[in-house]
């Protein structure tokens, strides 16, 4: 029998508990918390209407209306699921829109970055050393400060006389001394670090001296990048998502303006010897610090805007310890991560020339589909499913599970087919560019190919474990992380055994989309087993149909690309990669949707009436 979330009894061994103790009571007679600046309500609580009340901040979805049920499979019942749904969709449409902006704005900084450095010791040095504060990166947006702080935000909002606002200045004034701490001793072990992922010698495909004196430069933005990620964790949970949605945009202007003093800078970084002076290596490592730290402190002017001005509280808050052991879990989840890319790193370091940094070019390349549709149902889930939980509401932690699930799928499935189809025109058409021309475009076209089924388990995977965080589970998405790694590190070191030296990067993706599949079965079934059920037969029967329509129209759209094949035969290699791109896009995408309406996706339903609407 399903317990309810945040029943009174006590927990068994080694079991999660609510970070904040007791779970608020949830009657009518509850305090409402006080008023926001703006004249909307500090906190979750929502008319029980469900529906969005002016001055209320953007993004939230609101309860469930009286009489919704968690069984309907599409979370559109009469009596308020579709509001529900409707909702979950404008929120994550808002977020979707910055984040495709952030995405291609990315996409071509990290263009700019092949055309300048191209596929070579500097791109694989500069890669493994940026890769460091990526590291804290995920743990801090991806885990804790995200994951862990937003439900407990999120609370101490709803239960705190003052809306949560001394407890938000105590967690800033904490999680601030920890990461300047945290920093300073990851710049002082820069060298162990490098040399952890590369080994102690020079492979001739990448080079630990150089990653070293990168790591010195770009280690600094671990306190930006903690920082940063806070402040969005406190706006997010005040359901305002935009700021922190468009930071990363000013992040990749001012990379963008940094490649261009690069190339206008004389000279040539030196590899043998390293010297910490030289002006390009300067500019590249401290320019790209720069970025982070504006990423961070763009948000400082929207965190006065929702009326929160820091000082300084200094001491503990019992909270801060019961989240704490949350993020412990989260740490461990972290570092189990990198034992794989440790493992990930050497192989590639040791195969062809260049693939440290395709492989990574790689996964950047999958990250936008998932950043912009993904990330985008993350973030406008991540606070319902809170509350959910704190209401002990087991049947909308389903609904939303579910929907998130389901919506990933019609979103990405389409676009992981489009990707396997075309992957190595994709790779020529973009990365093709500079110093980024030749075989190293197509080989990192041929790995996105061949990594792209795992597109769909990564969000699946990554949806499963936001479940258990607002459940106030860090431990279990630990345990998903060891069973994906298991599956992960026996596959990477198969790679160089099975493949040849150039064919390596494409096994390392493929291990990693794997891995994923494996995540997300094993997440599902840990989910059904806490919650009771999972409504993971809906989730499968979309899929089916989704996929299903999906690789009809991929391969019909390879099929018809392929007899355009005598008459671009002359074309440069890049134009005939677009044009078989842009087409193969263009048949694909449009005879996905309508083979879903065929097949009765009623998850494109919602989509369709937002889209009726604008």
């Amino acid at each position: 029998m399903t317990r309810p979330l945040g029943s009174g009894r006590i927990p068994d061994p080694g079991e999660p508990t609510t970070p904040l103790g007791p779970v608020a009571d949830p009657s009518p007679g509850r305090p409402a918390p006080p008023a926001r600046p703006d004249g909307a309500v500090a906190g979750p609580e929502t008319p029980s209407n469900g529906t969005a009340q002016p001055g209320d901040a953007p993004g939230d979805g609101g309860a469930p209306a009286p009489g919704t049920s968690g069984d309907d499979p599409t979370g559109t019942t009469p009596s308020g699921g579709t509001e529900r749904t409707g909702s979950l969709v404008r929120s994550s449409g808002m977020i979707a829109i910055a984040s495709l902006v952030s995405r291609l704005t990315g996409f071509v900084r990290n263009l700019a970055l092949v055309a300048v450095l191209g596929f070579a010791v500097v791109n694989d040095s500069y890669t493994v050393s940026n890769t460091l504060p990526n590291i804290v990166y995920e743990l801090l947006l991806g885990g804790v400060l995200t994951s862990v702080m937003i439900p407990v935000l999120v609370r101490a909002q709803a239960e705190d006389a003052d809306g949560g606002e001394r407890f938000t200045r105590r967690l800033l004034t904490v999680v601030g001394a920890g990461l300047l701490v945290a920093t300073l001793l990851a710049m002082a072990a820069a060298p162990l670090l490098t040399r952890l992922y590369l080994g102690s010698g020079d492979t001739g495909q990448a080079n630990p001296a150089l990653a070293t004196a990168f790591a010195w430069l770009l280690l600094p933005q671990i306190f930006f990048y903690g920082i940063g990620a806070l402040l969005g964790a406190i706006l997010n949970s005040k359901q305002v998502f935009g700021p922190f949605a468009w930071a990363p945009v000013l992040n990749n202007v001012v990379l963008l303006g940094v490649l261009v003093v690069y190339v206008l800078v004389p000279g040539e970084i030196s590899v043998d010897p390293v010297r910490m002076g030289d002006p390009k290596l300067l500019v590249l490592g401290v320019g790209t610090t720069l970025g982070i730290v504006v990423q961070a402190l763009v948000l400082i002017p929207f965190m006065r805007r929702i009326g929160f001005r820091y000082r300084p509280v200094w001491g503990w808050d019992p909270r801060l310890s019961l989240a704490g052991g949350m993020a412990l879990w989260i740490v461990a989840y972290v570092l189990v991560g990198q034992a794989g890319y440790i493992v990930t790193t050497r192989v590639a370091a040791s195969a062809a020339e260049g693939s440290v940094a395709t492989y990574t070019y790689a996964w950047l390349l999958l990250q936008v589909p998932y950043g912009v549709l993904g990330v985008s149902l993350l973030t406008a889930l991540m606070p319902r499913m809170s509350r959910a939980a704190a209401n002990g509401d087991t049947d909308q932690v389903v609904t939303d599970l579910s929907l998130g699930a389901r919506l990933s799928t019609v979103g990405l499935i389409p676009i992981a087919a489009v990707m396997t189809a075309f992957g190595p025109s994709l790779g020529t058409a973009l990365f093709s560019v500079g110093a980024g021309s030749g075989t190293g475009a197509e080989r990192l076209g041929q790995a996105v190919a061949w990594s792209a089924f795992g597109l769909l388990p990564y969000a699946v995977t990554m949806l499963q474990m936001r479940v258990f965080y607002a459940m106030t589970d860090s431990r279990t998405p630990t345990l998903i992380q060891v069973g994906m790694v298991g599956v992960k590190i026996p596959l990477l070191l198969a790679c160089p055994l099975l493949l040849p030296p150039e064919q390596v990067v494409l096994g390392l993706a493929a291990a990693n989309g794997l891995s994923f599949v494996g995540g997300a079965v094993l997440g599902q079934w840990l989910l059904r087993r806490r919650l009771g059920r999972a409504r993971s037969g809906e989730v499968l029967v979309c899929l089916a149909k989704v996929a299903s329509a999906s690789a009809v129209a991929a391969a019909v759209a390879w099929g018809l690309t392929r007899l355009l094949g005598p008459v671009l035969a002359d074309w440069p290699d890049v134009a005939r990669a677009w044009t078989l791109l842009v087409g193969g896009a263009l048949i694909a995408l449009p005879l996905a949707v309508a083979g879903m309406r065929v097949l009765k996706v009623s998850e494109l339903d919602a989509v369709f009436r937002r889209f009726a609407r604008r």
